[in-house]
Order: C-alpha cells, then structure tokens, then sequence
C-alpha cells in the first residue's frame, strides 16, 4: 500500500489576502514536508476561473517547479481535465515534464465535473465524455507510435505523417504511469481497455467501491497487448478524507464539523458532473448526512487504530494499491501538519516495507 495527498490550492479566505497569492507557496511547503516524511505521492488538481475551490491552472508548469525542491516524491498532475486541453499539446508537455523531472512524474485524467470550468473555457460540458473517450485513444496512438492520422468527431482533424512525430519522448515509456478518474462501469472498461490505472471518487461509498474495483480488475484481465504493458496498469487509487487523532472523540471534536460542512457544499449543483455518480438520490444522502453517517463507510477518521483498521478494510475490499490523503478546506493547516506526520508516524508501519519506515522515520 502506498500513500499520497491530494493538493486543491484552495484558499484560505480568513488567513490569506485576495487574490490570494499565497495559496501557493504555502501549499509547495506542504508538498515539500510531504516528501520530506515519506509520503509516496502528491496529487496537484487542475481547477479554473475559480474563487471559492482551487486557483491551480496548470499542475503541469508547478511539478516541474517543485522537481528540484523535493527528492523522492511521485508528482502526480490529477486529475487534468482532457476536454480543457489540445490533446496533441498534452501529451507533448507530459512527456516534457518527466524528461525534465527525469522519470518522477504521473498523470491522472478526467472529464471534468464543473459546468462554470467548461462556460469560463468555452469548451463543450455536456460532450465532455465522449470528448475524453475520443482523446483517450489519440493520447494512445501518440504515447505508442508517436503519429498519427485521426479523423475528429469531437477533436479536430490531426495529422501527424511524413516523417513528423511527436517529441520528445517521455523518460518512463511509452509514457508515465497514467490514471482516469472514473466511476460509471462505461468509464471503468474503457481505462482497462488502454491499461491505465484507476483513481475514483472521494465520497463513494467502500460497499459501492469494491463492486466497481471487482470490475475493474475483471476488465483488466482482458486488457490487450501493448496496453496491458503500461506503467499503472491494473493499480487502484482511492481518496478518502483522513483525520488521525488521538482519540475518535478527539478526531470529532477537531474536524467533525468541518469535513460535513465540505461534503454537504461538495453535493451542490457546482459539481454537476462529479464522476458521473453523484445522482440527485445520493447528493439528497449526503445533504442530509451527519458525522457518524460519513463515519460508517465514507470517510478515514479517528485515532489511528480505528484508521488503521478502516485503511485495512478498504485495502481487503476493494484491492486498493494506494490511498489518496484529502483535507477538507475547511480544516486549518496547522491540523493537516499534525495529521501528516501522525498518519506518517503511526500509520506507515503497519503498510509499508521496512525500507520505506526506514526513508519516513528518517526525515
């Protein structure tokens, strides 16, 4: 089991002055304390013409800024919102990037589920899947052949021929280990389909994830060659909202109220499109959910026994290879500090080898 953190460059509006600039180096010194304890991974969100979630445009531009400011940390751009970008310009940047972090990097892709992105963009909200199916397999033919002749439906014409071809080549080949955020069984088969690993949403439920990661599995048993060779294949990413404390008692009284404020704004109509799984039904649950609820099967809080044996559960359910920290916005970064050097100090051991305590302990 690996671990990781996800980054929304959200800004913390009682502390920090618009239009917030400082969102951003207090996050790179979270990122760099990350890597300093020993977390596997960081997950940077892509978010646009936004004042009230993240102000991070381009994760791309910022892993290869923070490349020489951490030393072992996977560096992760999740998810890009394909349908926001030139497919071509795409993959020619990430390739970029992990030549110029040498091999350190990961991608994560997604159709997007903010209405307001699309309209701020002009790009195409209600298409946005179809989009992503379509550019999924242009990412592919170029990752692998390098060129490519491809006749647009959504995208564009694109002829690369004739002795052109995409460069540079990624470092880690045919490309970076790459994930898709997905959740309807639609989506899951096709990330199967092009080998890439699978990173779902931070409010399904475990019961629901462990029906959707058995078919995930199932479908990559039928992953064909070269697909079933890329780097991500068959691994399972899943983010939680964490809080380790002392005490449950403790864990509620510190950050009970703040993660059912963040899950009953989450559940609003700004995330129309979340995932493609937040039906009115479940965005009604959720609404309606007090802590014990999101307890019961949704988020990892408490002392650190109870989130041990909450990690344990959803690693035996749902096949999980890695946990995705999430911090509501709400909390304060002095608590999500504490919670990473608890979760490093008292969580590490009871998943990780003996050489990776060995890195988390020396830091």
């Amino acid at each position: 089991m690996k671990f990781g953190i996800i980054e929304l460059s959200q800004p913390d509006k009682d502390k920090e002055v618009y239009p917030y600039r400082q969102v951003h180096e207090r996050v790179t010194q979270e990122i760099i304390e990350a890597d300093k304890i020993g977390y596997d991974y960081v997950w940077i969100a892509e978010h646009h013409a936004s004042t009230g979630y993240g102000i991070l445009p381009d994760p791309l531009t910022y892993i290869a800024y923070l490349a020489p400011l951490t030393k072992r940390i996977t560096l992760c751009s999740g998810v890009m919102v394909v349908p926001l970008h030139n497919v071509v310009r795409l993959v020619e940047n990430i390739s970029f990037v992990d030549i110029l972090t040498n091999g350190r990097i990961a991608f994560g892709i997604g159709s997007g589920y903010r209405r307001h992105e699309f309209d701020a963009l002009g790009a195409d909200f209600e298409n946005r899947r179809t989009y992503q199916a379509e550019a999924l397999e242009v990412m592919m033919k170029l990752f692998h052949d390098h060129r490519i002749v491809h006749k647009g439906v959504h995208l564009p014409d694109i002829n690369i021929v004739d002795g052109y071809e995409v460069l540079p080549h990624p470092v880690q080949t045919p490309h970076p280990p790459m994930y898709l955020g997905a959740a309807s069984d639609e989506s899951i088969a096709l990330c199967a389909r092009y080998g890439l690993g699978l990173l779902t949403s931070t409010l399904t439920p475990m019961k629901e994830l462990a029906k959707k990661t058995k078919y995930f599995r199932e479908q990559c048993q039928l992953t064909k060659a070269p697909y079933n060779k890329n780097p991500g294949h068959g691994s399972v990413g899943i983010g939680r909202m964490v809080y380790v404390a002392e005490t449950d008692a403790q864990a509620k009284a510190e950050a009970g109220a703040a993660v059912v404020r963040h899950v009953k704004s989450f559940t609003t109509s700004s995330t129309s499109g979340y995932l493609g799984t937040l039906s009115q039904e479940i965005k009604d649950k959720y609404q309606a959910a007090d802590y014990s609820d999101l307890c019961e099967d949704t988020i990892i809080y408490g002392s650190s026994k109870t989130v041990i044996e909450k990690i344990q559960y959803m690693k035996e359910t749902t096949g999980a290879t890695s946990l995705i920290l999430h911090f509501p916005p709400q909390n304060s970064r002095e608590q999500n500090k504490r919670v990473l050097r608890r979760f490093a100090d008292e969580v590490f051991p009871k998943f990780q080898d003996d050489t990776r305590i060995r890195v988390a302990g020396a830091a």
